[in-house]
């Protein structure tokens, strides 16, 4: 399990996780090219016994960004340039601006409430757990989970839209519930179950669980599943605010402004409730578990 430049940010609050993110996030990071950054995860690796010490450097600080920001923790993969932490805000707000728009039909609003799922999907299926398929290519299984998850979360994404079309036209109440109301539930819950569909095989398969040095203990499918509802919370919240907050305030701003504003203001939010190195007690683990080690916490990768 790659704990390593990760996990000294599990013990952060909320606070500093917050700025950290506000860092990482920073999209000129997207300009890197694979060299600087495996560079960067060089000095990194180098720096480890002092990290603590050592982050006032300026080339240290450099490097950490960067690696957060690029590099998958469990692998050491760099990743895709558009699935990169930073690509997230820069790519997904257009998706999600389009897709809030009042569509006069329902082709437009499919099409981008499908480009803004299937964005999310390949979102969460780079940045999924992945200690325990980490020298596997992406099974069958795997693409219909994610074949699944965009044709799920596009059609109930579109429900509302679809009501409202179809029945609500003359009814100021149905009008109202559908188009104010219900597409915040509904976004929410779709974006949550976007990350559990793509990352199913977490409940089945668990995840790895190291203790605070790295050494991995075990396989847990309850960390799996932990790391699964933390993340799929995160990314409720992240959506379902976006939604609520133009809904509040288009009195006073345009609807696609405000939409753009929330969403960016809330990338950092949401990516900052949980840390990414989760900490899960030992006695909240299976027994197996349990027996192979006295450590009271034990850490894993959430996933983002």
């Amino acid at each position: 399990m790659e704990v390593n430049v990760h996990q000294w940010r599990g013990e952060q609050s909320f606070f500093h996780r917050l700025l950290q993110w506000l860092d990482i996030l920073d999209p000129t990071t997207l300009l890197a090219s694979n060299k600087e950054i495996e560079n960067a995860l060089t000095l990194l690796q180098g720096s480890l016994p002092s990290l603590k010490e050592t982050v006032r450097d300026e080339k240290i600080k450099e490097a950490l960004k960067l690696t957060l920001s690029s590099i998958h923790p469990d692998t050491a993969d760099v990743l895709p340039t558009i699935f990169r932490a930073s690509a997230f805000m820069p790519f997904a707000t257009p998706l999600v601006v389009a897709m809030l728009l009042p569509h006069k039909g329902m082709k437009p609003a499919v099409f981008w409430q499908f480009l803004f799922q299937s964005y999310s999907a390949g979102y969460n299926l780079v940045h999924r757990n992945k200690t325990t398929c980490k020298d596997e290519k992406v099974p069958l299984k795997q693409v219909l989970l994610l074949f699944g998850a965009v044709t799920y979360t596009t059609c109930l994404g579109v429900f509302p839209q679809f009501v409202m079309h179809r029945y609500a036209s003359n009814s100021p109440v149905m009008y109202t519930v559908f188009k104010k109301i219900l597409p915040v539930p509904v976004l929410a819950f779709a974006s949550a179950l976007n990350v559990a569909i793509v990352r199913g095989f977490e409940f089945d398969k668990g995840i790895e669980v190291a203790d605070i040095n790295g050494n991995v203990v075990g396989v847990s499918q309850l960390a799996g599943t932990k790391a699964i509802k933390e993340t799929a919370l995160s990314r409720a919240v992240l959506v379902g605010a976006t939604v609520t907050a133009p809904n509040i305030l288009v009195s006073y701003l345009q609807r696609h402004i405000m939409t753009a504003f929330v969403f960016g203001l809330m990338v950092p939010i949401a990516f900052s409730l949980y840390p990414q190195t989760g900490k899960i007690k030992r006695s909240n683990l299976e027994p197996l578990i349990q027996s192979a080690t006295t450590e009271e916490d034990l850490y894993y990768n959430r996933g983002l």
